[in-house]
């Protein structure tokens, strides 16, 4: 079958690793910007496009710097709200039905709102979204898969006192502290308001996560976060493996008990090792490989913002992808951040379709992947349900293309 740009669009699909800052629409940032008398670079979206959302980057860091703008207008719960209500919007009108968006709430906080207000902000927003979504005839009738999501909470491996008042009072209370147990202490924290906000408020939080700079901040520093997670049930990810070596995604399952790993770019490359103990690379390499594979670690796999932060990649096809489909590796094609690498989950989809040849077989297996190794804020039962009828909708939408 001819799998079109028509047909993705029509099919039901997720999204598991998006940023919200950095998918904000442009016109947004634009407004709310002159709203809040925050200077960007360009008031036109295509004076942004050539100032700050480049077609491509230098290095990760780069492409983290174009976070500096959204996160100013990010600052207050009626614009939290309107980005997220939007990005909800967008996805829908693309045929996506379950998005888990991701973000740091330390970096909105200390200001006009604290942690828990800011993910009330967010989720009102998502919430809003979903109702009106949820109540077209052709979902209320069953005809369709409703629209779904979960939020996930970003740590961050590094910060600054100039990163947010939030953080600027974390270093203030922990002035003598090494900044590594700062870093670890944040996370802690941002734990604890996670899951007080989860049992209290209701608030669909499904999974922590840590970001930022990899190199020179390894995840050990968050381990005491993660096992409070773990202790309340928390869904565990870790951006790990983007820009740093192997060891650094097996440090995050092992250490982090990540069950989901964002990117793992490095996964495949020996030469990205550079812990000097492990003298025997490529089997260092294998072992881990077959380690993921065996414990269905699930990769979240995002193309655009990966060719356009890592070096070495030159083509798409080169894509550490390739081998991760090989191997038989639990992937979903995610966005990572629709404004900044100027996407959509139908571009990602096709171009995974386009570069790597994929059958009708491997499509419907990413797309399933995409919803079972969600982690779905509803119970099991509810979520074989929900895989199933959105699977159904796969099969009816692509029946007459078969």
């Amino acid at each position: 079958m001819k799998i079109t740009r028509e047909l993705v669009a029509k099919l039901p699909k997720t999204d598991l690793h998006l940023h919200l800052g950095g998918s904000m629409r442009l016109e947004t940032l634009i407004d709310l910007a002159k709203k809040d008398r925050v200077e960007l670079p360009s008031f036109t979206v295509q004076g942004l496009r050539e100032t700050v959302f480049k077609e491509s980057y230098h290095t990760l860091e780069d492409y983290l710097k174009c976070f500096v703008y959204p996160g100013a207008v990010m600052q207050k719960p009626e614009n939290l709200s309107r980005i997220a209500y939007e990005l909800a919007v967008d996805n829908q009108n693309e045929g996506v039905r379950y998005i888990e968006v991701r973000f740091a709430p330390q970096r909105y906080a200390g200001g006009e709102m604290d942690l828990p207000q800011v993910l009330e902000a967010v989720n009102d927003g998502l919430n809003r979204a979903r109702r009106e979504f949820n109540s077209r005839e052709v979902i209320v009738s069953g005809r369709e898969p409703r629209f779904d999501y979960g939020i996930i909470a970003c740590a961050m491996r590094y910060f600054t006192k100039e990163s947010s008042m939030y953080f600027k009072g974390i270093f203030s209370v922990h002035a003598h502290s090494r900044h590594d147990r700062i870093f670890g202490l944040a996370s802690f924290e941002l734990t604890g308001a996670i899951v007080k906000a989860r049992r209290e408020k209701g608030i669909p939080v499904v999974a922590i996560d840590i970001a930022g700079r990899e190199k020179g901040y390894p995840p050990i520093h968050h381990r005491e976060a993660y096992m409070l997670a773990r202790r309340n049930f928390l869904n565990k990810t870790v951006h790990a493996g983007e820009a740093y070596g192997p060891e650094s995604i097996f440090q995050a399952i092992t250490e982090l008990g990540a069950d989901r790993i964002g990117h793992g770019t490095s996964l495949f490359n020996p030469e990205a090792i550079s812990d000097p103990a492990i003298t025997d690379r490529q089997r260092y390499v294998d072992d881990l490989v077959r380690f993921i594979a065996d414990r269905r670690v699930t990769i979240e796999v995002c193309l655009s913002s990966n060719m356009q932060t890592d070096p070495e990649l030159h083509r798409l096809e080169d894509h550490p992808f390739r081998r991760m489909m090989s191997n038989r590796l639990s992937c979903t094609i995610c966005t990572d951040n629709r404004t900044v690498s100027n996407t959509t989950v139908t571009d990602e989809v096709l171009k995974a379709v386009n570069a790597f040849n994929l059958s009708y077989a491997q499509l419907k297996s990413l797309v399933a992947y995409g919803f079972k190794r969600s982690f779905f804020p509803h119970n099991y039962r509810k979520k074989r349900a929900y895989v199933k009828q959105c699977m159904d909708y796969f099969e009816e939408v692509t029946a007459d293309s078969i």
